[in-house]
């Protein structure tokens, strides 16, 4: 075999990986909680920390990349996530595991950086476009098998083998890319961003600290109002470092171009609503319908298998379809999916859900494979690097705030329900604000069964009624950011700010095969 099908095979491990263990931890939260005892924002922490760590240092990765060698940074990542990996597996309490969570997502940071830069210098032409298409298949599968392999891990085994099983993956990958892996470097690398790491880290951890330590105290406690200062202050800053330093990582006026913009736009907003909204459907599939994490990752296949196919047409379609017309309309269609979800009361099944499955299912398949091409699409090829970390940092940072946000969202809705519902019952009125705490710790049986007999009928379907109502009200948070997002993605996409990257005769403002769109057509 030739050695840059070892680089395939290798990238497409390493991708695998990362996006294996995007969904499959989510099913295996609420087996979390129990074990470690984990509090709420315990489990908000176990994804964000991940998602954090990675959005901060993916576009330094790319630079240490580009100066000291792809195929040795991806290495290091590969020897980070693993041992970051191996870490979660064997934790054993809440701190621990969210540590080793930031771990992996330094290694994911530089595994994100370094794959597709890996492939594009070991292949050429046709087999290059082969090559691609091959990897665009595995992150299909891995997204899809996610809810499964998560279900089946956590209930046959625990959930500390949804973190084991990357140890043989990426040891064998590891010893693979000592072997057969060829490095690569770009003919000029540009230096380090070291000005602009520290601010950035800090605004974004400011920021999710503050929203998910609302969730425990309250949007105008003290310590909430500083962190979200702290985060004004740090990102401010940021963005000033960024428009002075001669090589910034994140070269502001590529968001003048309105289709960056918009896409960016839309990577925030694919993953703040529906991705971010899957560990609350998770949790309402376990703790509030009582399944196991074998029927939550089935049950949630519904949705990743309708976006696999989806996602499978569009790439069929989209040489022939504006991208404008894929993304915008996407995100409508996932926003619409999340509003039919809503309307779950206490006594619905999981099967009131299916046709928000569906739905979103399918926007989300039609976002996905246009969205990364529309970042590169509208820059020079040497500033694709970047243009592709941004889009990807807008995505981690969405699935960050996203998730912080709707926990404070989710635990002021239930406490206010609680509160009414049980407000007919005197001597329970001081105890709404434990019950409410016992339900998102998962613990809401225990909660009821301490609760005196005569009550107990009445407290769980309070329970239920409260943990239904606070579904419902993210379900219409996320729906309208789909929306608004949708409506501004369609809005701000345009053909004419592609940059021809084909021979003569493309069409100007386009990449190949992209059509133009009644914007630069009028003829059309």
């Amino acid at each position: 075999m030739k050695r840059q099908w070892w680089t395939l095979i290798v990238v497409c491990a390493a991708t695998f990986m990362l996006l294996l263990d995007v969904t499959i931890v989510a099913v295996a939260l609420p087996d979390i909680q129990q074990s470690l005892h984990a509090s709420f924002s315990g489990l908000q922490w176990t994804t964000d920390a991940y998602a954090l760590s990675l959005a901060a240092l993916l576009l330094t990765s790319g630079s240490l990349a580009d100066l000291y060698g792809r195929r040795r940074l991806f290495l290091i990542g590969l020897a980070v996530f693993t041992a970051g990996s191996l870490l979660c597996g064997v934790a054993q309490d809440q701190m621990t595991l969210v540590l080793s969570r930031a771990v992996q997502g330094v290694g994911g940071a530089v595994l994100f950086a370094t794959s597709l830069a890996l492939l594009a210098g070991a292949f050429q032409g046709r087999e290059r476009g082969a090559a691609f298409g091959i990897w665009g298949a595995v992150a299909g599968v891995a997204t899809a098998l996610g809810p499964v392999l998560g279900g089946v891990i956590t209930s046959g085994i625990s959930w500390r083998g949804i973190f084991l099983v990357n140890l043989p993956i990426g040891i064998a990958a590891i010893v693979i890319t000592l072997r057969l892996v060829d490095e690569s470097r770009p003919p000029r690398a540009s230096r380090v961003d070291w000005l602009g790491i520290v601010p950035l880290t800090v605004g974004l951890f400011s920021l999710v600290y503050a929203l998910i330590r609302a969730s425990d105290t309250a949007w105008d406690e003290q310590g909430v109002l500083l962190c979200f200062a702290l985060a004004a202050v740090f990102l401010i800053a940021f963005a000033v470092i960024e428009s002075q330093v001669s090589e910034p990582m994140f070269d502001l006026s590529l968001l003048k171009t309105p289709t960056f913009l918009g896409g960016s736009i839309a990577a925030f907003a694919m993953n703040a609503s529906l991705f971010a909204m899957f560990i609350y459907i998770v949790l309402y599939l376990q703790n509030g319908l009582g399944f196991s994490a074998m029927g939550t990752g089935i049950r949630l296949l519904v949705s990743s298998g309708c976006t696999l196919v989806a996602a499978m047409v569009t790439g069929r379609v989209m040489s022939r379809v504006p991208t404008k017309w894929l993304i915008g309309p996407g995100l409508v269609v996932v926003g619409i999916g999340l509003l039919l979800m809503r309307g779950v009361t206490a006594e619905s099944g999981w099967t009131h859900l299916i046709p928000g499955f569906v739905v979103t299912g399918i926007g989300a398949g039609m976002v996905n494979p246009p969205l990364a091409s529309t970042a590169v699409g509208v820059v020079q090829v040497w500033r694709a690097g970047m243009a592709s970390g941004v889009n990807q940092t807008f995505r981690q940072v969405g699935i960050a705030v996203g998730i912080a946000l709707y926990g404070s969202i989710f635990t002021a809705s239930l406490h206010d329900s609680l509160r009414e519902g049980l407000s007919g019952i005197p001597a329970l009125a001081g105890r709404t604000d434990e019950i409410a705490d016992a339900i998102r710790m998962g613990a809401s049986e225990r909660a009821i069964s301490a609760t005196p007999a005569e009550f107990r009928e009445q407290v769980e379907t309070a329970a239920h009624a409260g943990f239904a109502t606070s579904l419902n009200d993210l379900l219409l948070v996320s729906g309208i950011l789909a929306l608004v997002g949708g409506v501004l993605a369609f809005a701000l996409i345009r053909a004419k700010d592609f940059v021809p990257q084909g021979p003569p005769g493309g069409g100007p403002g386009r990449p190949p095969s992209q059509p133009q769109d009644t914007e630069a057509s009028p003829a059309r």
